[in-house]
């Protein structure tokens, strides 16, 4: 019995011990490369997936952020489509001084009254100065000095303007109403006829709601007859 299998063992090759070991983990590596192929495949295009659905997300937020702003502040988003670009938070102040001191250079002498408040200017042009008595058309002899402000708006261009009409109590509070905002409008369409950007300006009228002196005076209702005129950075 033992010839006989020492014979078997003889014809048949069997390899060692070791050999069968290192060929079997070689085996089971093939076999594992050849499954993971697929896999690997598979975790790529689902890594891509991600990766476009995060690309998509972060998109999606963007435009929704631009909507929501649009939405929240149309004015800036006008002005910024008009190609007006934002003041830069740390250089305001600087921004707003010099803007300041352009025109109280300019307008020194004038009947002009320039008041800043914090990062606004505010300037006041005295009704009877600007416009003749019930009239809405810039008196010529106002034209001057809204030219000076031109210049200044065409120097600081990324400031919003805000005409305001105010008059004083004389007359219906409805005749009042419709006088201040023409006198607002006319100035607005003035600096607008200088090629000052559209969107930047904005009128309205007050009519005698807002009055900064009495109006039981001949002095006081002049002052209240007028038109200011305030500029923000735009942020």
């Amino acid at each position: 019995m033992s010839h006989v299998a020492m014979k078997i063992s003889n014809d048949v090759s069997v390899a060692p011990p070791s050999r069968a070991t290192s060929m079997g983990r070689a085996l089971a590596m093939v076999a594992a490369m050849c499954l993971s192929l697929p896999a690997c495949e598979t975790m790529k295009n689902t890594m891509d997936s991600i990766n476009v659905f995060d690309e998509d997300k972060a998109d999606t937020a963007s435009a929704d952020a631009g909507s929501v702003d649009a939405n929240t502040n149309p004015r800036k988003h006008a002005v910024m489509r008009a190609g007006v670009h934002a003041v830069a938070p740390e250089s305001i102040d600087d921004y707003m001084d010099q803007q300041e001191a352009s025109l109280r250079k300019l307008l020194s002498g004038t009947d002009v009254v320039v008041t800043r408040v914090g990062e606004t200017i505010i300037l006041s042009m005295p009704g009877s100065a600007t416009f003749s008595s019930g009239s809405s058309s810039v008196e010529s002899s106002f034209v001057p000095v809204l030219d000076f402000v031109v210049v200044v708006l065409d120097e600081f261009n990324q400031t919003y303007i805000d005409v305001v009409g105010h008059t004083d109590s004389k007359g219906s509070e409805q005749y009042n109403k419709r006088l201040s905002e023409q006198r607002a409008r006319s100035v607005a369409r003035y600096f607008e006829s200088r090629e000052v950007i559209s969107e930047r300006v904005m009128a309205d009228g007050m009519g005698e709601a807002d009055p900064i002196a009495p109006n039981n005076t001949r002095e006081g209702r002049a002052m209240n007859r007028r038109v200011e005129i305030t500029l923000r950075p735009v942020t």
